[in-house]
């Protein structure tokens, strides 16, 4: 097991363990292997990034630990506990917010009680999830009138309200501009250190990934194999010119294939 560097003092996650996971899907009635005995240990409160190749399987395997489909074979567990379905501890926020046109911002957010019909008697978990995220003075806006950067705060704000044990990010900040990139991963990494869940997270973004992650994965084109992981001995707020993890960010493109060429 990998020593987190700097996690939440005080954790709720959950541990989260990937055992010989192997899936794939059909296409043109030919078997397509997407991931290849991959094995993993989450501890709870570490935050691990994933990357590799786009169309890997990276976004699969977080499709899996969330209990949106069942893996081909291999087992998959949260605290000990086989993952057979979605569970409201493990919670994906996306790339798209996905947000409801039709509904506050409030609204929104509350989405998720509602569906469990937890909302009358916690509705008070909807303010404090939009307090985390500083969102409160817009409680009442419509998604049309929020910023991309806001829009995605409030898909955290929905999936925050659950109380999540597991956060599952996937490329959560990949259509966002490049200055709200940034605040938001300091966002991210604030939000984190205070409620202490557990985090993964897929990303392209070599850089982003040391910014935000105790441990970094590294995988190899379809079918995804592991091919590295690399703990990230810096505490936060992490410096991008910091020498450190330059070297990392220069290995890292060398196991993807980029070698010197960036």
């Amino acid at each position: 097991m990998v020593a987190l560097e700097k996690a939440p003092e005080a954790s709720t996650g959950l541990a989260l363990r990937i055992e010989n996971l192997s899936h794939g899907f059909a296409l043109d009635g030919q078997h397509l292997p997407v991931l290849e005995r991959v094995s993993l240990d989450v501890a709870p409160g570490e935050f691990v990034a994933l990357l590799g190749p786009s169309g890997c399987g990276k976004s699969t395997l977080l499709r899996l630990v969330a209990g949106l489909e069942p893996a081909d074979s291999g087992r998959l567990l949260a605290d000990g506990e086989p993952i057979t379905g979605p569970d409201p501890s493990r919670v994906v926020v996306f790339q798209d917010p996905t947000l409801y046109p039709w509904r506050r911002v409030w609204d929104n957010v509350a989405l998720g009680l509602e569906a469990q019909g937890l909302l009358k008697t916690h509705a008070a978990r909807v303010d404090e999830a939009l307090d985390k995220v500083g969102l409160s003075p817009f409680a009442r806006a419509y998604p049309r009138q929020l910023s991309g950067g806001m829009a995605q705060r409030v898909a955290l704000a929905r999936a925050l309200v659950n109380q999540p044990r597991l956060l599952i990010l996937d490329e959560p900040l990949g259509k966002l501009d490049s200055l709200t990139r940034i605040t938001m991963q300091k966002e991210l990494i604030d939000l984190w250190q205070r409620q202490g869940y557990t985090a993964l997270l897929v990303t392209h973004d070599v850089e982003e990934a040391l910014l935000l992650a105790n441990r970094v994965i590294v995988f190899s084109d379809r079918p995804a194999k592991i091919q590295a992981q690399l703990s990230i001995d810096r505490p936060y707020p992490r410096h991008r010119d910091d020498p450190y993890l330059v070297d990392l960010r220069r290995q890292i493109l060398g196991l993807l294939g980029l070698g010197e060429s960036w």
